[in-house]
């Protein structure tokens, strides 16, 4: 091989290695709502506020309760990175300085997507995000555009 196919596949290669996780990484995870909740779908953009706490309420008038998985999940690492656009620790960072500043406190933390299921069927306004491949009876999967 000449050193300029080298170059291209070793360039291919590292393309491969970068795009392929970011692209599974936008589908490790589902939203999640309370089967009441009359929300047919939600942008990136909308989870984002809802996840940041710049939207408080759901277009019902009810209030909504985020839940985040654990720091170390990494459906966490997914969610933040593809919806909130940080990784979660610059998430936690925004959080304790919101904290710091008194004006709110981030999202409930639930250990597991278990733990999140159970969470959104007890809480009407509760919004969450679990593994792709979890059972979510009882709860409603909200698509994300």
């Amino acid at each position: 091989m000449d050193q300029r196919a080298v170059i291209r596949r070793t360039f291919l290669s590292l393309l491969l290695v970068a795009v392929v996780p970011a692209m599974a990484a936008a589908e490790d995870y589902v939203v999640i709502v309370h089967p009441d909740n009359t929300v047919d779908s939600l942008s990136k953009d909308e989870l984002s506020k809802l996840f940041f706490k710049r939207m408080t309420k759901w277009k019902t008038g009810g209030a909504v309760a985020p839940v985040d998985q654990l720091q170390g999940s990494s459906v966490r690492v997914a969610f933040s990175r593809n919806v909130l656009g940080k990784p979660v620790g610059a998430v936690v960072s925004f959080w304790q300085q919101q904290i710091f500043a008194g004006r709110d406190v981030p999202p409930v933390e639930k250990a597991g997507d278990g733990a999140v299921i159970a969470f959104v069927k007890a809480n009407a306004g509760a919004i969450g995000y679990v593994s792709s491949g979890s059972v979510v009876a009882g709860v409603k999967v909200v698509p994300v555009r």
